[in-house]
Formats: C-alpha cells, sequence, structure tokens
C-alpha cells in the first residue's frame, strides 16, 4: 500500500465507464480490497440500464430495468463523477472529462465501451436504450396480419447478435399467437447461427429455430438498397420483404492517450487485461479489442483487473489471467436455451446448450458480484416499492 509519511494512503482507483465491466469492478474491489482503495466512478449517465431484458417489451413480455448509479457507488464504496473521459496523459496519470476536470489516479480501468451504428438505411435498427419505441409498430403490424415477410439482418463487423434471434423467435410467435401467416427470415454473415457458442450449442439454436418456423440464412453478406430488398452476397439473391430488422455495426469510442489496436480501432490488452504499452492502465468490456462482445466476457475481464488492483493494494490476492466463459440465455421460444461455451482466442473450446425449466428469465448477465447485486436490489424494489 502506498503512504504519506507514516499514513497509508489508499490506492486511488479510477473506473471510466457505467456499464456492466465498471460496475463489477466497482463491486469487485469493494469486496476483495475494501478500504486499500478508493475507488472512483466515472460514469457519464446516472443510471445503469440492463440491456438483455429489453428486447421483450416490443412484445409485452417483460421490461429492461434501470439502476440508480449513486445507489450503486454508495454500496461499492465509490465515488460517483457523472461526466466522461475525454482524453488521457498516461504519463502524468491524468485522465482529462468532458466538463474540463482533471483526476489522478494510482490505477485505471478503462471501461467505456464501443460505439454502435446503424449499417442500413430503410430498416428499424435494433437500439435497445428505445426498443419498444423501434419495434412496437412492427409487432401490431404482425399481431394484426398486415405483415407477410419479415427479416432480421445482421452483418460484419456487428455487434451481439443473440437480440436479432430473440426478436425473430418472439416476432414468428406473435404472428403463430394470432394465426398470422408470416415467413420470418434471418440473414447473418456468422458462420452458423450464434456460432461464437460453438457447434453443440449452433445446432441446438438452429433446430429451436426451425421448430418455431424462422428460416436462417448464414455465412452471408447482404446490402438493403431500397425498402424491402436484402441482396444477399455473394450471389446477389435478393429477399424481398415487408419490413427488416437490423442489428447496428460495431465501432470503437477514440479517446487521445488511448493506444488502438488494428481490429476497429478498440484497445489491445493483454491476458491479464493491461493495455499494452501504458502502466497500471487496465481496459475491460467493449472497449477492448477481445473479439467477443458480451456482459459476461465483461464481467470476467472486470474481476481479473480488479484482482490485480487488489493485490497491488496489499489485499491477499492472487492475481489470475482473463480465461473467458461465455454465458448466455436466448429466449423467444417456449423455455429459454442457456448457452455456454469456453474460449480460447475468441473461439469456442467447449459448448453446451441446455433448455431451462423456467418459463422467464430475470437475469441474463453471468456476473460474479453484479448479478446477484442487482438480485437483491430488485427484492428491495419489490417489497419496499424503491424505483429501479
Amino acid at each position: 500500500m502506498n503512504t504519506v509519511g507514516s499514513s497509508p494512503r489508499r490506492l486511488r482507483v479510477l473506473v471510466a465507464g457505467g456499464g456492466v465491466a465498471a460496475l463489477e469492478a466497482a463491486l469487485a474491489l469493494r469486496e476483495l480490497a475494501g478500504d486499500r482503495v478508493a475507488t472512483t466512478l466515472l460514469a457519464p449517465e446516472a443510471s445503469f440500464f440492463y440491456r438483455p431484458l429489453s428486447v421483450l417489451e416490443p412484445f409485452s413480455a417483460g421490461r429492461a430495468r434501470r439502476y440508480p448509479l449513486a445507489r450503486i457507488a454508495e454500496d461499492a464504496g465509490a465515488e460517483l463523477i457523472c461526466d466522461q473521459i475525454a482524453a488521457l496523459d498516461p504519463d502524468q496519470r491524468v485522465v482529462r472529462t468532458g466538463s474540463g476536470a482533471t483526476l489522478r489516479y494510482d490505477a485505471l480501468l478503462l471501461a467505456y465501451g464501443a460505439k454502435l451504428h446503424d449499417r442500413f438505411k430503410h430498416v428499424r435498427t435494433i437500439d435497445d436504450r428505445r426498443l419498444d419505441e423501434r419495434l412496437h409498430g412492427l409487432v401490431q403490424d404482425v399481431e394484426d396480419g398486415y405483415l407477410q415477410r419479415v427479416a432480421f439482418v445482421a452483418t460484419s463487423p456487428m455487434a451481439w447478435p443473440l437480440p436479432l434471434y430473440e426478436l425473430a423467435l418472439m416476432t414468428a410467435r406473435a404472428a403463430y399467437d394470432m394465426c398470422a401467416e408470416l415467413s420470418v427470415t434471418v440473414v447473418t454473415a456468422e458462420p452458423a447461427p450464434l456460432a461464437v457458442f460453438g457447434q453443440t450449442a449452433s445446432s441446438a439454436v438452429a433446430r429451436l429455430l426451425d421448430r418455431n418456423r424462422v428460416q436462417l440464412v448464414y455465412g452471408v453478406g447482404c446490402e438493403v438498397p431500397e425498402p424491402g430488398s436484402v441482396v444477399i452476397t455473394p450471389g446477389e439473391t435478393t429477399l424481398e420483404v415487408d419490413s427488416i430488422v437490423a442489428l447496428p455495426q460495431l465501432a470503437a469510442r477514440q479517446v487521445p492517450g488511448v493506444p488502438d489496436s488494428s481490429w476497429l480501432g478498440l484497445i489491445p490488452v493483454d491476458r491479464r487485461c493491461r493495455v499494452a504499452g501504458l502502466d497500471d492502465v487496465y481496459a475491460a468490456g467493449d472497449a477492448t479489442d477481445f473479439p467477443v462482445k458480451h456482459g459476461s466476457i465483461a464481467a470476467q475481464q472486470a474481476d481479473t483487473v480488479s484482482a490485480q488492483i487488489a493485490a497491488r493494494a496489499g489485499a491477499d490476492i492472487t492475481p489470475h489471467d482473463f480465461e473467458p466463459v461465455l454465458r448466455g440465455v436466448l429466449v423467444g421460444a417456449d423455455r429459454p436455451l442457456s448457452l455456454t461455451a469456453r474460449l480460447g482466442d475468441g473461439r469456442a473450446i467447449t459448448s453446451e446448450a441446455i433448455e431451462t425449466a423456467e418459463s422467464r428469465v430475470k437475469t441474463k448477465i453471468d456476473a460474479h458480484y453484479l448479478a446477484p447485486y442487482l438480485q437483491q436490489l430488485d427484492l428491495i424494489a419489490g417489497t419496499a416499492g424503491i424505483p429501479g
């Protein structure tokens, strides 16, 4: 632990971000390092939006919750600053914020995520922060029988693809429940449906799509030159539909002073999630160049970082390498499908798919500290009426 004179000084830890990786790190540091660290959470918004459950909203099957960051920061023993990183000076160990403030650190975690942007015109692009607004009209038209063909499309470099399949499944089921004739097709650049989870899981997803009357075209690119036309490449086959829903594409957030890699300009990290070329600077989540973008991966990266920082602060912790295990839950069919893959170099080494016994899912992000913490907040909100 650092000292000032004879008095111990807490290690100053700055966490830039307000998503899964940032909150997992704040909670982990509280548990692992306690008063050995002084954690500051630099977040651009005042609340944490639980994004994975937003796919339920257009179908009136559930809603995504928002959690006040002030409450989470207080429980994590962290100071919350509602601002965002604008530049990094690693030599001076200083972060400059969007409002012009200067924040010093002993250890820095970059967890500010990546940007998503619309890839196509003439489509409804998935935006999980306002998905009900974007898709409610589509769902209503499906239930009223006004649409006959709907396509769900994704092309590289894509955001996390699982919501595309969930929305396709729920759209097909909505039409079936209303006795409406509807053709639903998923068009994806992936070599197989949800290929990141490996062959066993991908095959289970393909069977699930087939049982729910969702057609699949995979391993292809596509363009949308005009409303209602999906041109599949190679081959220039045109799929004529009444409506198109598309995944957004992934892009890096460029921050002066932060190095970027050749892949999309994301932050290069090693097996300990240390940023290449910078001392005491780490990165976790979608901002890194690890090819799989998912909450469970972000949380594991944050845990890897937190163990190193806690050890440096004097805690009896043995740091460990990042050993990714991807865990996801596919909703939209009769029962959720739990998918698991152990990853090596971004590819599945093991693959598993299990239909869960529960008909509904309350949590979809597997995070060692954050998941049980949010579940506890939900229990409190349910009994005490505390808003999420």
